[in-house]
């Protein structure tokens, strides 16, 4: 009789305790989303309100409570943009800086990373730490150091001081790379030396076609960084014609007024490129994050 009862109510104990645990997770989860909901929220707003007032006038700009949706709508504001500023030369010239930059980057980290992560020589684990505390180090502690270098080699008002320095990656690229490349199987450098692949071979044709995780994830760290850079080319850049957006952004700024609409409008154009690489490699992305086991 006691086995019966047994019997009987162990199915009910457990479905008991399986309703409990998915009640539980509900809750949890719904939690987390209302978190993110109203995380996103606050973030969105300053987005949100950059984009109502590129579509103001002036006047319409300092109205409180504030218009989210002004009518009606001045789109006309994009058009001066690129009439009270040769606000394109500014474009053009922030892509052909950002596009070298990204490139040398992506280049020498990657070649460096998978070096450390396949290569064993003597001081290669000492050199690769000092590679990381270079990560540390302010990037203020260098400025005068490299504003006199580089006015010693006659490169002041040129963008290679914006360049060049890239072309020797970095160390939170390198970084990230040889995580990546850790993960790789060793077995298939081995398969390719086998097949006759040297050192360079393996590395151009066979290991990075596998690394699109890793270089989309180092493209977008780099390019967001070279795009929204303003510190350097104001540093060395003197030319008007040689500016880069963000210099340009100041530019909308007056020494007693700022037109808001305008310099909202020109913030949203310059800020979409960005947009747009992370939207379009946002999977691969948190794809490469993960293995790499990057934190922000």
């Amino acid at each position: 009789m006691g086995t019966t009862t047994r019997l009987v109510t162990q199915p009910t104990t457990s479905v008991g305790w399986r309703t409990n645990r998915r009640v539980h997770y509900a809750l949890k989860m719904t939690l987390v989303y209302l978190c993110l909901a109203a995380g996103g929220f606050f973030v969105s707003v300053p987005f949100a309100w950059m984009l109502s007032t590129s579509l103001k006038t002036l006047g319409q700009t300092f109205i409180f409570p504030p218009i989210w949706i002004p009518v009606p709508l001045q789109w006309v504001n994009y058009v001066k943009v690129f009439e009270v500023l040769p606000f394109m030369r500014y474009f053009i010239n922030t892509v052909y800086v950002s596009g070298l930059s990204v490139a040398g980057i992506l280049f020498a980290s990657s070649l460096a990373g998978f070096s450390f992560a396949r290569l064993r020589w003597r001081g290669s684990t000492v050199l690769f730490v000092v590679v990381l505390s270079t990560m540390m180090l302010p990037p203020q502690v260098t400025m005068i150091p490299k504003f006199i270098l580089f006015r010693i080699l006659e490169w002041i008002d040129t963008y290679k001081p914006l360049i060049v320095p890239s072309l020797f990656g970095t160390g939170f690229q390198i970084f990230l790379f040889r995580q990546f490349f850790s993960t790789i199987p060793r077995e298939i450098d081995e398969a390719a030396r086998m097949d006759g692949c040297g050192f360079v071979g393996t590395y151009a044709r066979i290991i990075l076609p596998l690394s699109g995780p890793a270089i989309i994830t180092g493209f977008l760290f780099a390019f967001r960084y070279n795009w929204n850079e303003f510190l350097e080319p104001l540093i060395y850049l003197n030319t008007h014609s040689k500016f880069t957006l963000a210099l340009g952004l100041r530019l909308f700024q007056g020494e007693f007024t700022t037109n808001w609409p305008l310099l909202m409008a020109a913030s949203t154009i310059a800020m979409l490129p960005v947009l747009l690489t992370f939207y379009f490699g946002q999977r691969y992305f948190i794809q490469g994050v993960v293995i790499s086991g990057v934190k922000g």
